[in-house]
């Protein structure tokens, strides 16, 4: 079972970036899709960008296109979000989670993440 552990979160103002770390420990990821979540108060969870274990495919909630990227280095065995022009609406928390499957050819769906960080906290003032 992975661990992942996200990093990065804090309070910024509207306009601003933060970028987003997950670290992951107990398995290497490169042959694995990472994607990040978001849950903001009295909303339901969110799919917002997903990486596919070959970089060449990511996908992107349509709110965050143009403004957030995913990446990833697996040397450091790291996903990445960075977030840009940030907007109140943005606030939430954020997770890592991990593909329960690995070398997935299209990116998982909602359903198909096996394992969760434990979030970190995004608040965008305006």
């Amino acid at each position: 079972q992975v661990q992942l552990v996200e990093s990065g979160g804090g309070l910024v103002q509207a306009g601003g970036s933060l970028r987003l770390s997950c670290t992951a420990s107990g398995r290497n990821i490169s042959n694995y899709s990472m994607g990040w979540f978001r849950q903001a108060p009295g909303k339901e969870r969110e799919y917002v960008a997903a990486i596919g274990w070959s970089e060449g495919i990511t996908y992107y909630v349509d709110s965050v296109k143009g403004r957030f990227t995913i990446s990833r280095d697996n040397a450091k065995n790291t996903v990445y979000l960075q977030m840009n022009s940030l907007k109140p609406e943005d606030t939430a928390v954020y997770y890592c989670a991990a593909d329960r499957n690995l070398l997935r050819w299209s990116l998982p769906g909602e359903t198909d993440f096996g394992s969760w960080g434990q979030g970190t906290q995004v608040t965008v003032s305006s």
